[in-house]
């Protein structure tokens, strides 16, 4: 019986083919070379082992196995069908990514944020090598990340990034600010910040005054949230804090809700501390203007006394908290501080409004520059009312599109859909005030 099981484990085992061989998408759609190649590797590797694992298993049953008793036989054979097991969730974790790719249109779009991520775990200057990253949509209101390197059922290392973004964000404002975020995720990996950063701060609290330690220990426990929102900050600016009110406008009770187990930081707060981060790196009055939008939105009046008192404590603490955390300087970053590397001077709110101009909401103005610098210029552009949500929903998909084009023909540049540029930029409407 034992031997049969084996034996039919085999046969299910060549039923599990590679991706290329049974996913049937457009090639717009298609992985990265380096997706495909890490996710296609890793797969197959996995198979040979299970493969050898069993064979020897019928090895041994054929062989000394038969004087063993028939509860070690099953001992052997349980092992073997659990890496069987493991191996089929692996697949299923990629499966569930990459069968989206054959969604008509979606399929494009998502190859398109691919290109996205890419540009957003990239870093001059060699501090590291980013991993291949997969993205794909999932219900819920919030993104996900399974970081490279990480592990995976049986143990092994993920060889890719697989980024799960909302799927009510899909296409429209918030995108890019989800994306960056979970991208922040995988390069405070890759830089080791957080443990760098905890450590820093278990020693600003022993040297502050006793009164202020609380609030120093809560910053403590959310520093991995509040790097991943650094870094999405410092790649889309204002796009990233207009991103993260869409994703925590939630009922009041919520917003306001303590929970000091939670690695997110408070709502309300979170989006204060998103503000103040962004006034430091950029400074320019839009972060005074968005934050008072958002205690309009949420006013603190109302609020028990604890809760009040620890709002008020953290409010407080704020500034020096942020630019204690822009002066960090960890080791990974070869004497660099986190304000130096996350300070883009073509993300300045000035060179977003130029950017802006010269395009005039012409997305095929936008193709020569970076994902996340138009991903800055188009949440800037949406939170000074200069861009519908319909026309921004537009462009985004275009340039998707475009973007996936590109990288599927691997060429610089490329002409989408027979379209050329006019000779003429249209003149850009005139400049009002924040307004969201």
């Amino acid at each position: 019986m034992l031997e049969q099981e084996a034996r039919a484990l085999l046969s299910r085992l060549g039923r599990i083919k590679p991706f290329v061989l049974h996913e049937t998408m457009v090639p717009a759609a298609q992985l990265s070379p380096s997706a495909q190649t890490a996710i296609e590797a890793f797969l197959m590797e996995g198979r040979r082992e299970l493969r050898r694992r069993t064979r020897s298993y019928l090895e041994w049953l054929r062989g000394p196995g038969r004087h063993a008793t028939p509860e070690e036989m099953q001992k052997r054979f349980t092992l073997v069908r659990l890496r069987f097991n493991d191996l089929l969730s692996q697949f299923d974790l990629f499966a569930d990514a990459i069968t989206q790719r054959s969604e008509h249109e979606m399929g494009v779009f998502l190859a398109g944020l691919d290109v996205a991520s890419a540009d957003a775990l990239r870093l001059s200057g060699g501090y590291f090598e980013p991993p291949p990253v997969l993205c794909y949509l999932d219900r819920g209101p919030g993104a996900a990340i399974r970081r490279a390197r990480t592990r995976l059922p049986g143990g092994k290392e993920n060889p890719a990034a697989i980024v799960r973004v909302p799927r009510e964000r899909m296409v429209g404002h918030g995108i890019g600010s989800s994306l960056v975020h979970e991208c922040g995720h995988q390069v405070a990996a890759l830089l080791d910040l957080v443990p760098s950063l905890r450590v820093a701060l278990q020693q600003q609290q022993r040297s502050r005054p006793a009164e202020e330690r609380p609030a120093w220990l809560m910053y403590e426990r959310w520093i991995s949230e509040i790097v991943a929102d650094y870094w999405s900050i410092s790649r889309v600016g204002l796009a990233s804090t207009l991103g993260l009110i869409g994703v925590v406008s939630l009922p009041r009770w919520f917003v306001f809700r303590i929970n000091t187990d939670d690695p997110h930081p408070t709502p309300w707060l979170r989006v204060m501390l998103s503000a103040s981060i962004g006034r430091a790196l950029y400074p320019h009055p839009q972060w005074d203007e968005l934050a008072d939008v958002w205690q309009q939105l949420y006013p603190l009046r109302g609020l028990d006394a604890p809760r009040r008192a620890l709002v008020d404590a953290q409010l407080k603490l704020m500034p020096p908290f942020v630019s204690f955390f822009l002066a960090h300087r960890p080791a990974t970053l070869r004497g660099r501080s986190l304000g130096e590397i996350g300070r883009l001077s073509d993300r300045a709110p000035a060179k977003l409004d130029q950017l802006q101009t010269r395009w005039g909401g012409d997305p095929r103005r936008m193709r020569a520059v970076s994902p996340m610098l138009v991903f800055a210029a188009l949440g800037q552009a949406r939170a000074r009312g200069r861009l519908s949500p319909e026309r921004e929903s537009r462009i985004l998909r275009e340039l998707l599109v475009y973007w996936a084009l590109r990288s599927s023909l691997n060429i610089p540049a490329v002409s989408y859909a027979g379209q050329r540029l006019p000779h003429k930029p249209k003149p850009a409407p005139k400049q009002p005030a924040l307004a969201v």
